[in-house]
């Protein structure tokens, strides 16, 4: 029997966010246990569409393919399929969440009267939307959840934050992310009256389905103008780079992540703003090809600028997660430089990379929110030292994570940054070259973090911190396991990933350039 996989990799966690608000009040423990077991059901769907994926040069691009009737009159269907890029993205998010409850299984608590349900069904409501975002293969359905993902995340942020300005960074975020959803609709409405416009012989009406429309705007046979073209493009692109975020309209991110939760803030950056970089590589690229070649220099100098500086605006924190935060911001610079720089390394990369930062961010992000509600919420680097010697596991795990996060050479960041980087510089050397300052700029700040709150004499105040319980241990460990497997064994997740690049960039008409040689680079 073939079953819907797709539909309930995403069907089962909203059916379970359901399921746990509608438990008793009194029903505390039981929400928690209800929202771990439904987030392990999925990640158990997750691995089987994983395994049962065909990586093989004849298999279809798009498998587990689903279509049925939806909104008949204005042409948009449920359709749903996955590549290897969403595939990978989807056993991430799936994989995070069972963890992320884990992590956040106190949060909630004293907030209010049904917080712990609350707490569960927002986490798996967003994961259920960013679930079908990226196996869906219609343009309108991906819109409906790309957006509705948003008010869930804004509960998530202004009830359950710890920080005293949660309500207004929950603001910022939900502002800045309709905003570009909102120019992203014009976008959507433009693509579907050009389709209706310019359809094949024998259609009625326009259409969202993802693969006629690259078809329908193909380099080769398009007849829709390029201007118009341009202006669909930067309506998606406008929206992916609020969520990714792209500098410089990433100013919603430090906020939204210090005043939230840990758990929180690794399911807004660790998968819900993957989102917007996925969005890039899908509908960006393939259905406007030339549009991204012609935008291709201006998105690489923002990428490239957002990378450096990222990682100097880090170097000045005196906040440990808003330090953290904004390492995020030179890491999604890396991603989109990947991206755009349209070759195979450098997609491959930044598919990686995505994985690998959200395992590396996750980590880092939950091991220092565990020290912080250990010292009563202080965020401030002065107010730590000393806490290998009262905390040797929890130093020891947060070294492995910061080590990740400046990409040292055995964890997994590296080789999606080396991809990158590589794939770059065949293309623009000058923007690998300057890219590559940020690997010095990231071993500053996270040495210097370690070195502040870790090493040295115990600061008063720090002698009663505890170590790792064992609840903790359950969420980092794994964690910690995959960044030094896929550190030195990355070839089972690239050979997932490397068909749907190969798609890619066949779908946008691009091929590797020759390899630069030292002449050519001058």
């Amino acid at each position: 029997m073939n079953l819907p996989w797709l539909s309930l990799l995403w069907l089962v966690p909203l059916a379970g966010a359901g399921a746990v608000i509608v438990l008793p009040a009194a029903a505390t423990r039981l929400a928690k246990w209800t929202g771990l077991l439904v987030s392990l059901v999925t990640l158990a769907i997750a691995v089987v569409i994983t395994a049962e994926f065909d990586t093989t040069p004849v298999a279809a691009p798009y498998q587990f393919v689903e279509s049925h009737a939806w909104i008949p009159a204005f042409g948009a269907r449920y359709t749903l399929g996955v590549d290897g890029i969403a595939v990978v993205l989807a056993l991430l998010t799936a994989g995070l969440v069972p963890l992320l409850m884990l992590a956040g299984w106190n949060d909630g608590e004293g907030k209010r009267r049904r917080g712990p349900h609350a707490f569960a069904a927002l986490t798996l409501a967003v994961e259920a939307m960013v679930l079908i975002s990226l196996v869906s293969l219609d343009v309108l359905l991906f819109y409906v959840f790309f957006e509705a993902m948003l008010i869930p995340m804004y509960f998530m942020i202004g009830g359950f934050g710890n920080g005293a300005k949660r309500s207004q960074a929950a603001l910022k975020f939900l502002l800045y992310n309709l905003f570009g959803g909102l120019i992203m609709l014009a976008a959507v409405i433009g693509v579907y009256m050009v389709s209706a416009r310019e359809g094949t012989e024998g259609s009625s009406g326009g259409t969202f389905d993802f693969r006629e429309l690259v078809s329908l705007f193909s380099s080769a046979t398009t007849t829709v103008d390029p201007g118009v073209l341009k202006l669909l493009f930067a309506g998606f692109m406008f929206a992916f780079a609020v969520k990714a975020p792209l500098w410089p309209l990433h100013r919603w991110l430090p906020d939204a992540a210090v005043e939230s939760t840990p758990a929180t803030a690794v399911l807004m950056m660790a998968v819900m703003d993957k989102v917007g970089t996925f969005g890039m590589l899908r509908y960006c690229l393939q259905l406007f090809p030339d549009a991204s070649t012609y935008f291709r220099p201006a998105i690489i100098v923002l990428a490239v600028i957002g990378v450096v500086y990222g990682a100097m605006v880090a170097i000045g924190q005196r906040d440990i997660m808003r330090l953290i935060a904004y390492t995020s911001i030179s890491h999604f610079g890396f991603i989109i430089l990947g991206i755009f720089v349209m070759t195979s390394q450098g997609q491959s990369g930044s598919t990686l990379y995505m994985l690998n930062h959200g395992l590396s961010t996750a980590a880092l992000f939950l091991i220092a929110g565990f020290l912080i509600s250990r010292r009563g919420g202080t965020r401030a680097i002065a107010d730590y030292g000393g806490v290998q010697k009262v905390a040797p596991v929890m130093a020891g795990t947060f070294m492995v994570a910061a080590m990740a996060t400046l990409s040292l050479p055995g964890l997994a960041p590296f080789i999606s940054e080396f991809l990158v980087l590589v794939g770059t510089f065949n293309r623009y050397w000058l923007a690998a070259t300057v890219g590559t300052t940020a690997l010095v700029l990231s071993s500053i700040y996270m040495l210097w973090l370690y070195q502040r709150v870790m090493t040295g004499p115990v600061t008063a105040g720090n002698e009663r911190i505890r170590d790792l319980v064992p609840r903790e241990l359950v969420v980092v460990a794994p964690l910690i396991a995959l960044l030094l497997f896929l550190g030195f064994y990355p070839k089972p997740v690239l050979d997932i990933i490397n068909p749907g690049v190969a798609h890619t960039l066949t779908t946008i008409g691009e091929t590797d350039p020759a390899p630069l040689t030292a002449e050519g680079a001058h």
